[in-house]
């Protein structure tokens, strides 16, 4: 639990079709009984208050995160191709990687969810386009 920033929820090569953001989403859900006024302890940032606020800021940026990569597939496209759908700024290479790695993530859940599609082309290249 991050009080500023996100954390990073990727899908890495060697679970290529996981649904890491269904699973943190899910994990939201389990701080929900500690009560608001909790001090909670960052790994990044300092100590704060307002547990349930944050966890609902989090569930509204992904919610959102997840309403920009829908809206980009409106042709089939590759997670690349949606990566400056979600992230509208310039990106170092290690920032890209990580911006790869959680637009598959929303991509994988939009699948999952029935939102998008997964296409395998000829050349095996994975493309989503919206359901």
């Amino acid at each position: 639990m991050l009080p500023k920033i996100t954390t990073n929820i990727s899908v890495w090569p060697e679970q290529a079709l996981g649904n890491p953001l269904r699973l943190y989403l899910d994990s939201l859900g389990r701080f929900r009984p500690i009560p608001a006024e909790t001090l909670v302890l960052p790994s990044h940032g300092l100590p704060f208050r307002g547990l349930h606020e944050r966890l609902d800021q989090l569930r509204v940026h992904h919610d959102a995160r997840l309403a920009e990569a829908v809206d980009a597939l409106v042709e089939p496209r590759t997670a690349a191709e949606v990566v400056p759908a979600l992230f509208r700024r310039d990106l170092d290479l290690i920032q890209l990687n990580f911006a790869l790695g959680e637009t598959l993530a929303h991509l994988n859940y939009l699948e999952a969810d029935g939102r998008a599609v997964r296409l395998v082309g000829e050349d095996g290249v994975h493309r989503f386009l919206k359901a």
